[in-house]
């Protein structure tokens, strides 16, 4: 389990290294975000949350969100127009 605030201060993940795949509640969608404009919510909280919990995951991992599709780490990295990764 890791802590993923920003969505809202309780948000955590539960990452299954076995599986590859990692619930990821509503901090990462396919191609979004979650919101952070809800009481609790901090959209900089959320980015760095994103960057430094779900990003660091394997590449290969499949996220399953709270909600709409699967996606993977490496492809929201690569595409996900709110949060960047961050260059190595």
């Amino acid at each position: 389990m890791r802590h993923v605030p920003g969505h809202c201060p309780g948000n955590v993940l539960f990452y299954f290294a076995d599986a590859k795949a990692a619930f990821v509640g509503d901090a990462l969608f396919n191609g979004g975000v979650g919101r952070w404009d809800l009481p609790g919510g901090d959209f900089d909280t959320l980015a760095r949350s994103i960057r430094e919990q779900i990003y660091t995951l394997p590449d290969d991992t499949v996220v399953l969100p709270g909600h709409g599709p699967r996606t993977t780490v490496g492809d929201e990295k690569e595409s996900n127009p709110f949060v960047a990764a961050v260059a190595t």
